[in-house]
């Protein structure tokens, strides 16, 4: 489970990364249509949605008395499903500034080797108590680990819409 679920953090951000990678600065923070946020700010909500898994992993947990990866699913049928236009909690909406590319990725890389870390030593059965996803409830470790994989996997389409919009222009 560890292994599969490393393997799966490496290869969401490779994809992460070689997707910010194919951003010029100035592509990075171009507004693709009116209404849309910037490659740029679909990065940095990533990174707010992905950071403090560190501190997460230090609070309330218990044991779980389900399958440790039982929500993993439903995560996926909603954020997979593209038809449905996603509103941000406000919390996770970036700032509407320009955005430096080399600070994005250095992020990117903390959070990458943050996820890689908690799932090398926490036991990602565990249920965490002090937060839960509206509609969903409680998530384990590993779920949680997932959810923010499954969140990025999302916006890579919406980083590839972009790229093709802001690179035409």
């Amino acid at each position: 489970m560890k292994t599969a679920l490393q393997e799966n953090i490496v290869n969401t951000f490779k994809k992460l990364n070689d997707s910010l990678s194919s951003f010029s600065e100035s592509e990075l923070n171009t507004v693709p249509f009116e209404g849309s946020w910037t490659a740029a700010q679909v990065i940095r909500h990533l990174i707010t949605g992905c950071s403090g898994y560190p501190e997460m992993f230090a609070g309330k947990t218990e044991k779980t008395i389900r399958k440790s990866d039982e929500k993993i699913k439903d995560i996926e049928a909603l954020f997979y499903d593209f038809d449905i236009k996603m509103e941000a909690p406000e919390f996770l909406i970036p700032s509407n500034k320009e955005y430096n590319k080399n600070s994005l990725t250095l992020a990117l890389l903390k959070i990458e080797e943050e996820l890689l870390t908690v799932s090398e030593t926490h036991d990602l059965t565990l249920t965490y108590l002090d937060f839960e996803l509206p509609g969903f409830g409680k998530f384990t470790f590993y779920e949680w680990i997932n959810f923010a994989l499954i969140h990025i996997t999302r916006h890579l389409r919406q980083l590839d819409s972009i790229s093709k919009i802001v690179q035409k222009q």
